[in-house]
């Protein structure tokens, strides 16, 4: 196990899933964990992530000093790297040129934390401070042109530090440099394989459930698919499905679902039709926070509610995933000041939207894993590919892909829409190009003309991202000719929308969905 002390960087996670890429288990915890605390985890390394904050700053997070008397080795990137530097007797200061982007990685040693890192190899730098002093012990690995301590080691006591980010894409050479801190400075062994995980995460629920009954939220997404099969793998007829058809489903997916489960998989579900009292809940609501709180809260009403006719249940299971915890969370407010290192940006209806008064005990086997260690999960339990590789789709579904007010209407266009949208994806043979494809609907109108008369209609909002784990997306470059065919549809097809717009925005700073 590795663990990562969070500063407040938008790429914590990414370490973790970078490290988890080497087969060895990783885990975010807030840089207030203390040595004692640490030392309790038995980690075979410490690594101190990036952050917004400058080490000067008065409030700026510091971990535990303890920690430097551990024995474990630490590697510190950016502002863990100052930190380091300034904890043990370094000096950092504002640089005299900030450097942020691509840079060109010069090596000094290429041993140790840099093997197999060509000399020159672009990394991505976003700093504005720099190390000036050195403390006792540490020699220089690397510079850049603008960073003359770009990377930095105490080989003795294994402290090591970058500048730099390793665990983004646009750094050629960082996972060859986090495989060296690894298993080479770090001595771990990869363990953690999905095997590996199926097997403690049967065992665990066999002993969290025992003989109880277990109820699970099934969307027919990877996520909460992954989890019957592992479920059913692991308590058999103790669990029930059932499918909330809360309304905001995408066009003939709640009749497929039930088909597909039932038929092929041979796994029973209960299905609920909700449609109109879903709709009911969000009628006026405009605010998306208070429409995925609406929505979480009356997800468990109606499980409550069910659960009673069906039969006693003790524990709701659900796919809440890594990323889910993490995005929801209000993590790292320093008690004292009141700052916070790192911000909620959204409520997730499984995590946020949870009520106080929850009538279950939950049973989450998913919330340590990303997105891309699910789907390899789904595939070792035998799930086919058509859900595996299936887009992700929020839990309060079409109803946050439509801004502002939700009504029947506006679900119906929507609908339509976003069927088009993966149908031209579909015949082309590009429905796996994309991490997501779908559309939005804005609660606008513009004119447009049609047969030779005004109209006065929705825009919707095509909307194609290419990512890994769904932490960071990009825009995709979708063809002309898709876009053009996807547009055409939809304005001649899908009454009461006369304009088609594509969102080029990335994450950050955009979200995925809009909503």
């Amino acid at each position: 196990m590795l663990v990562i002390l969070d500063f407040g960087s938008q790429y914590s996670e990414l370490i973790a899933r970078r490290i988890r890429e080497t087969e060895v288990y990783s885990e975010v915890l807030s840089y207030r964990t203390t040595a004692e605390q640490l030392k309790q985890l038995n980690p075979q390394g410490i690594i101190l992530s990036g952050g917004p904050n400058s080490v000067y700053d008065q409030g700026a997070p510091h971990c535990d000093p303890e920690i430097w008397n551990l024995g474990i080795p630490v590697l510190g990137v950016c502002y863990g790297m100052q930190l380091m530097v300034q904890q043990l007797g370094g000096q950092v200061e504002r640089a005299t040129r900030a450097e942020y982007g691509k840079a060109s990685l010069l090596i000094d040693d290429p041993t140790d934390l840099l093997t197999n890192v060509e000399d020159g190899s672009t990394m991505w730098m976003s700093h504005g401070d720099s190390v000036t002093q050195m403390p006792a012990g540490f020699e220089v690995l690397a510079h850049t042109e603008n960073t003359p301590s770009a990377a930095i080691a105490d080989h003795q006591r294994k402290f090591y530090g970058v500048q730099f980010h390793p665990e983004v894409v646009h750094s050629i050479g960082g996972q060859a440099l986090i495989r060296n801190f690894v298993y080479h400075i770090c001595d771990c062994q990869p363990t953690w394989t999905t095997e590996a995980f199926i097997e403690e995460a049967v065992r665990e629920v066999r002993a969290k459930v025992g003989d109880r009954r277990v109820l699970l939220a099934l969307s027919g997404g990877v996520d909460s698919s992954t989890l019957a099969f592992l479920l059913n793998k692991a308590i058999g007829d103790k669990l029930t499905c059932m499918f909330i058809d809360q309304g905001f489903m995408r066009k003939g997916e709640p009749e497929r679902l039930v088909k597909l489960f039932e038929e092929e998989f041979h796994i029973h579900v209960s299905y609920v039709n909700a449609r109109d009292r879903f709709l009911a809940k969000v009628e006026g609501v405009t605010d998306p926070e208070v429409k995925r709180k609406r929505i979480g809260h009356e997800f468990i009403r109606v499980f409550e509610e069910e659960s009673r006719r069906l039969g006693p249940f003790d524990y709701l299971a659900q796919g809440t995933l890594y990323p889910d915890v993490i995005e929801s969370a209000d993590t790292n407010v320093d008690p004292k000041t009141g700052e916070r290192v790192a911000v909620k940006i959204k409520s997730h209806h499984n995590v946020g939207g949870l009520p106080k008064d929850l009538q279950f005990k939950l049973v989450e086997p998913l919330r340590k894993l990303f997105k891309d260690e699910v789907r390899k999960l789904g595939r070792s339990l035998g799930l086919p590919e058509e859900i595996v590789r299936r887009h992700p789709f929020p839990g309060p579904g079409l109803a946050i892909r439509i801004l502002g007010e939700v009504t029947a209407e506006k679900l119906n266009i929507l609908r339509d829409a976003d069927y088009i949208v993966r149908e031209e994806i579909r015949i082309r043979g590009m429905y796996h190009d994309f991490w997501q494809a779908f559309a939005v609907l804005l609660p606008v109108r513009s004119v447009g003309v049609m047969g030779d008369q005004r109209t006065y209609a929705y825009p919707i909002v095509l909307r194609c991202v290419s990512s890994e784990d769904g932490m960071t997306a990009d825009w995709s470059r979708a063809p002309y000719d898709l876009l053009e065919a996807i547009s055409n549809r939809i304005v001649n097809e899908v009454k009461g929308v006369n304009r088609v717009v594509y969102d080029i925005t990335s994450k950050p700073p955009g979200t995925i969905e809009w909503e």
